[in-house]
């Protein structure tokens, strides 16, 4: 019936509302109580009342049989004040008495239907054997009792050889007491009890409908609280303090909101950023032609000089289109990542050959610093993307006879990469800021070297896509150190 129910409100979608939950078990809670206390009073009252009846027939047939025996009843009934006690009993109690002697006849029935029958029963047999017993019988309605007859042997009745003060049973009372006036005062009480749980239903449908509503109710200021912030209503965080629950609720929802409107705002100023910084080589190609189509009889010098520094801010776009296609593509999932066994050693030495021609340019020493062999599972291309990058920067933004220093190292778990440069360091105001994507310490000096501030936001991305982390130490005008640490084996979890 249960799962009936259930599968039920279930089906309508109402089993989904906490109120309705919440209503459940409160209007449970009030009414399954009220019904065991119920149903333990009126038990308890049943046996309570069953034992007295009970109680009260048998001290009156232990009287009734002292009274047979000194009357001699069991040899001859033709006395008139027991069979007056015997009626009277069988009236009072709305029951039937039956004397049953030694040889197990009836010889007095306060029905008169078995005088003269003979009775062969458990009960009564046990009962002969001076054990009486009581048995109450619900579903007919009576108690049932079996009370033994005795006499006590004495001197002027000595006549079996059995020592006086002798228990001797003689014969039973088998009575049956009506119960009827207990079920009717259980009826009685049944329905007194029922008009008590009718009102008590009715209250307690009532206070569980006021505590549903009220327990929901910071529940639903948090839903209207979103609702109007994704509305536009409301700007500022939501609290609903109320419980521990929507407290928590309140806090989490603040810390998304938070986080996603610093997206947003990460978004624009990307978008801002994107924007200008395409704008800018597009605005000084177009310059350079317009001055060269305003002028009449240019010399071929002059030609050469300005194409030269147009096909410098085409490779300039180039280099930022290409930064921002590889971004992209760092921003997808780490299942893209090429997984290969790779040699570390071997591949910064490559790494190391091919900034040399740009270092000598400058005359700046480069330096790999290795104690072991190192193996580990990467993506080589983005591993690759991530030396060269550093590498690079550490060049450009390097003094004059300068040096870098790549060093190579391992334990049992991690390998780390350490890129260290002489040069001229970053600010402390700006060490927090360097993997913003376009964000440049020196922007002049930047765009004098051909930087598009997205080297290193495509290193961190990188960094991360293989489970990694990476450090900067820096010291403004003394040089900069990165320090890249990254598992030694990959793993999606």
């Amino acid at each position: 019936m249960k799962r009936k129910i259930t599968a039920f409100l279930k089906k309508l979608g109402i089993w989904r509302s906490l109120k309705v939950r919440l209503f459940l078990i409160i209007l449970l809670m009030g009414l399954v109580p009220a019904y065991i206390i119920k149903a333990g009073i009126l038990q308890n009252y049943e046996a309570r009342a069953v034992d007295v009846r009970q109680s009260d027939v048998q001290n009156q047939l232990k009287i009734i049989a002292n009274h047979l025996i000194t009357y001699n009843y069991l040899q001859d009934t033709s006395s008139e004040v027991i069979n007056a006690e015997l009626e009277q009993l069988s009236n009072l109690y709305s029951g039937r008495v039956l004397i049953i002697n030694g040889n197990l006849k009836i010889i007095k029935d306060t029905y008169g239907i078995s005088e003269g029958k003979t009775i062969i029963s458990e009960e009564v047999i046990k009962c002969l054997k001076g054990t009486g017993m009581s048995k109450y019988d619900r579903n007919n309605g009576f108690i049932e009792i079996t009370t033994p007859i005795t006499e006590t042997v004495t001197a002027e009745n000595q006549t079996e050889g059995m020592p006086e003060g002798t228990e001797l049973t003689r014969g039973v009372m088998l009575t049956s007491v009506s119960t009827d006036i207990i079920m009717a005062t259980m009826d009685v009480l049944n329905r007194k009890a029922l008009i008590l749980e009718i009102i008590m239903v009715v209250v307690v449908f009532a206070i569980a409908g006021v505590l549903a509503n009220v327990l929901i109710r910071p529940f639903d200021r948090i839903t209207k609280a979103i609702m109007e912030i994704g509305n536009g209503h409301m700007d500022g965080d939501i609290s609903v303090p109320t419980y521990q629950e929507t407290e928590h609720i309140s806090n989490a929802f603040n810390l998304l909101h938070n986080q996603m409107m610093n997206i947003d705002s990460s978004r624009q100023d990307f978008v801002a950023n994107v924007s200008h910084e395409l704008k800018t080589p597009i605005t000084s190609v177009k310059v350079l032609a317009d001055s060269l189509l305003a002028q009449q009889d240019v010399p071929a010098e002059l030609y050469r000089e300005f194409l030269e520094d147009i096909a410098e801010e085409i490779e300039r776009e180039d280099k930022i289109i290409n930064d921002l296609l590889a971004l992209v593509k760092m921003d997808k999932s780490a299942a893209e990542l090429n997984i290969t066994s790779v040699n570390m050693n071997e591949l910064a030495e490559i790494i190391l050959k091919r900034m040399r021609p740009i270092a000598r340019k400058r005359d700046i020493e480069l330096l790999l610093v290795s104690t072991r062999e190192v193996t580990a599972e990467i993506d080589e291309v983005k591993m690759s993307l991530i030396l060269t990058n550093l590498i690079e920067n550490a060049i450009k933004y390097n003094k004059e006879h300068g040096k870098v220093t790549v060093t190579l190292d391992a334990d049992h778990q991690y390998f780390t990469i350490t890129v260290e440069d002489t040069g001229i360091g970053i600010p402390e105001e700006s060490l927090n800021r360097i993997y913003d994507r376009f964000y440049r310490v020196d922007k002049s000096h930047s765009r004098e070297i051909g930087g598009t501030g997205l080297g290193l936001a495509i290193t961190k991305n990188a960094v991360q896509l293989h489970r990694g982390s990476i450090k900067v130490e820096s010291t403004f005008g003394e040089g900069t150190r990165f320090l890249v640490k990254i598992p030694l084996t990959h793993s999606l979890l």
